[in-house]
C-alpha cells in the first residue's frame, strides 16, 4: 500500500496525470497487524515522505488468542503514537455510528487535503473467534458478555430508527434482503465446477510471447566496460526510455550506491525517480510491489544478498501474486542484488551468494551474469519484462578484468533460459554461472576437450543445452559458489540423473562451497569455496575416469 501511495504522488507530480488527483490509500488492518515489521516500516516511510496514506485499524483487542496488552504497550496504539511526528492520529469507538462516521470523515479529509498521513484506530468487539475452530474459550464469561453488549449492529439499528432514518419494518426488510443476497451468492459459488487440475501450474509466470534475443551492436568498438559500469549504463538508458522507471534503495540516491551503480543518476533524473530509502528491506520490497501494481517499473537495490532475508514475506507474496489472481494482477519489478565473495576477503553477511533460496521463491526469475555484455542484455530484458526478477551482480566481477566487455548497445537484449556455451568440448561438460565461469575457464586450460556452459539464468535454466552437451561428452561437472547442500547444483544433478542417466560414463560431480559460513580470512575463505585448484582437480579425475 505504501508503494501505491508513493505512486499517487509520482503520477501526479512527474507524469502529470490528472486522474490521480485526490487519490489516497486506505490500508485496513487489525491491532495484531500493528505488531509486525511491515507496519513500522510503512509508518516511517509515509511520515517522512508525507504520503496520502490512511491506516485504518480495527482494534478488537485480540490477535487470535493473544490480548493486545502483549502486543502493544498499554493496549492502545493511538495513545502510543500521539506524539509521532507528521502523523494525524485519531481514536474512536467503532461501534458508535456517530463517533465512527465522524472519525472516518476527519481522517479521510485530512489525507485527501494533502495534509499527510493519518492513523485511525477504532475500538470494536470480536464477537466470534479468529477461525471456525476458535471458540474463544480463552476469554472469561464477563468479557464475552461485555463484547456482545457492544455489538455494533443493534446500535446502528437503534440509531437509524430513533432518528427516523428507517422504520422497524424497513430494517427487517433490509435484513431479509441482505440474507437473500448472501444465500444467492453462496449458492452460485457452490454451483461452480471444480477447476481443471491441468490449470494448477498456470500463471506462475507471464504466459505471453517471450522476449526475443537481439544482436550486440557495440557503440564504442575496442572500449571494454566493467560489469558495474555496464549495469549503470543500462539503467541510465532505460531511465531515459521509460518515464515510469524508478530506482531506489539504501544509499542509492546522493551517494550513488555502495558499489557505484547509480552514481550521478539522481542529479540527472531527480529525486522522484532515483531516491534513498530507510534501512528496512521489508519496506523496500513491499514498497516496490505497490509501485509496480500502480503501473510503474520499480528497480529496488538490496545492498547484499543476505540483506534480502528480512523481506522474505514480501518476496513470496510478490512471486505468487499472478498465480493467486489467475493472471489478473502481477508486480513486475527488478531487484538488483550484489552477491558472492569479495576479491580479498569474506564474511558471513556480505559474501553470501544464496541463489538456491530465491529459486524456491515461486514466480521470480533469476539472472546471474558473468560478464558486462550479458549483464546489459539480461538487465534490459528484465526491465522490459513482465515478471518479478532478481538480478545478481557478483561483487568480485564488478570492476575486474575477466568480466569486461564492449557495451553492446542500448537495444541489446538476452532472453532468459538460454545458456552461453563459453567453449565447446567432447570429453567433459562443466555447468556453472557467475564468478565460477571464469574459474572454470582457467581451470580447463590445457586439460582435454572441455565444454563449459554458463547458464546465465537459473530461473529458468537451459536444461536442453546441458543435456545435449552431456549426451556428447558423457561426463558432468557442476560448479557453483552457493552451499553444496541444497544448492542449485543439486537440482541440475537430479535432472541429469533422471533424464541423461544412460548418457553418463562417470558419476555426476559437484564443486561448491562447503556447508559453513564464509570466513573473513582470505585463506579460510579459499578453503571453503570453489577455487581454480579444486575445480581443476575434479576436472582431471573425471577426464581420467
Amino acid at each position: 500500500a505504501v508503494g501505491w501511495a508513493q505512486a499517487i504522488i509520482y503520477r501526479q507530480r512527474v507524469l502529470r496525470e490528472d486522474d490521480w488527483q485526490g487519490a489516497i490509500v486506505a490500508a485496513l488492518g487489525g491491532d495484531g497487524s500493528t505488531a509486525a515489521n511491515g507496519f513500522w516500516a510503512t509508518l516511517n516511510i509515509v511520515t517522512t515522505l508525507q504520503l496520502p496514506y490512511l491506516f485504518f485499524i480495527e482494534d478488537n483487542a485480540y490477535g487470535i488468542s493473544v490480548p493486545s496488552s502483549l502486543q502493544t504497550p498499554g493496549g492502545n496504539l493511538a495513545k502510543n503514537l500521539a506524539s509521532f511526528s507528521q502523523l494525524r492520529v485519531l481514536d474512536g469507538d467503532g461501534t458508535d455510528p456517530i463517533n465512527a462516521a465522524g472519525q472516518i470523515d476527519q481522517a479521510v479529509s485530512h489525507v485527501r487535503g494533502h495534509n499527510g498521513p493519518a492513523l485511525l484506530r477504532l475500538s470494536v468487539p470480536r464477537l466470534t473467534g479468529h477461525s471456525f475452530v476458535d471458540n474463544q474459550s480463552y476469554k472469561a464469561k464477563d468479557v464475552r458478555e461485555a463484547e456482545a453488549a457492544r455489538d455494533p449492529l443493534p446500535k446502528l439499528k437503534a440509531y437509524v430508527i430513533a432518528n427516523a432514518i428507517m422504520t422497524d419494518d424497513e430494517w427487517a426488510q433490509l435484513e431479509q434482503q441482505v440474507e437473500r443476497q448472501v444465500r444467492t451468492a453462496c449458492e452460485r459459488v457452490l454451483a461452480q465446477p471444480d477447476p481443471d487440475p491441468a490449470t494448477a501450474t498456470r500463471h506462475v509466470f507471464f504466459e505471453g510471447a517471450a522476449i526475443a534475443a537481439s544482436r550486440p551492436h557495440p557503440t564504442e568498438p575496442g572500449a571494454r566496460l566493467n560489469l558495474i559500469d555496464a549495469v549503470k549504463r543500462t539503467l541510465e538508458a532505460e531511465l531515459s526510455a521509460n518515464p515510469r522507471l524508478l530506482i531506489f534503495g539504501e544509499d542509492v540516491g546522493v551517494k550513488g550506491g555502495v558499489h557505484g551503480a547509480t552514481t550521478d543518476l539522481q542529479s540527472k533524473y531527480g529525486a522522484d525517480r532515483v531516491f534513498d530509502t530507510s534501512l528496512n528491506e521489508d519496506g523496500i520490497i513491499g514498497r516496490a510491489a505497490g509501485l509496480a501494481l500502480a503501473g510503474l517499473r520499480p528497480v529496488p537495490e538490496i545492498q547484499f544478498r543476505k540483506y534480502a532475508d528480512p523481506a522474505t514475506e514480501q518476496i513470496n507474496n510478490i512471486g505468487t501474486l499472478r498465480w493467486r489472481t489467475l493472471g489478473k494482477f502481477a508486480a513486475p519489478l527488478v531487484v538488483r542484488v550484489p552477491v558472492g565473495m569479495g576479491r580479498k576477503t569474506g564474511d558471513p553477511w556480505h559474501s553470501v551468494s544464496g541463489e538456491a533460496v530465491h529459486v524456491k521463491s515461486l514466480g521470480w526469475r533469476i539472472a546471474i551474469p558473468s560478464n558486462a555484455e550479458d549483464a546489459v542484455g539480461l538487465l534490459r530484458t528484465a526491465l522490459r519484462g513482465h515478471d518479478p526478477t532478481f538480478f545478481y551482480e557478483h561483487r568480485a566481477l564488478l570492476d575486474t578484468a575477466p568480466a569486461r566487455r564492449p557495451y553492446p548497445g542500448d537495444d541489446y537484449m538476452l532472453p532468459f533460459g538460454v545458456a552461453n556455451i563459453v567453449q565447446s568440448g567432447d570429453d567433459l561438460t562443466v555447468i556453472t554461472w557467475g564468478l565460477m565461469v571464469h574459474r572454470c575457464v582457467e581451470a580447463a586450460q590445457g586439460r582435454g576437450s572441455i565444454a563449459i556452459i554458463d547458464l546465465r539464468t537459473i530461473v529458468p535454466w537451459d536444461k536442453s543445452t546441458v543435456l545435449q552437451s552431456i549426451a556428447q561428452t558423457g561426463k558432468c561437472l557442476i560448479v557453483h559458489e552457493d552451499g553444496v547442500t541444497g544448492g542449485f547444483g543439486a537440482e541440475i544433478a537430479a535432472t541429469v540423473a533422471q533424464e541423461a542417466f544412460f548418457d553418463l560414463d562417470a558419476p555426476i560431480v559437484r564443486v561448491a562451497t562447503l556447508d559453513t559460513p564464509i570466513p573473513y580470512n582470505a585463506g579460510l575463505m579459499h578453503a571453503v569455496t570453489p577455487t581454480v585448484e579444486k575445480i581443476r582437480a575434479e576436472m582431471e579425475k573425471l577426464l581420467q575416469t
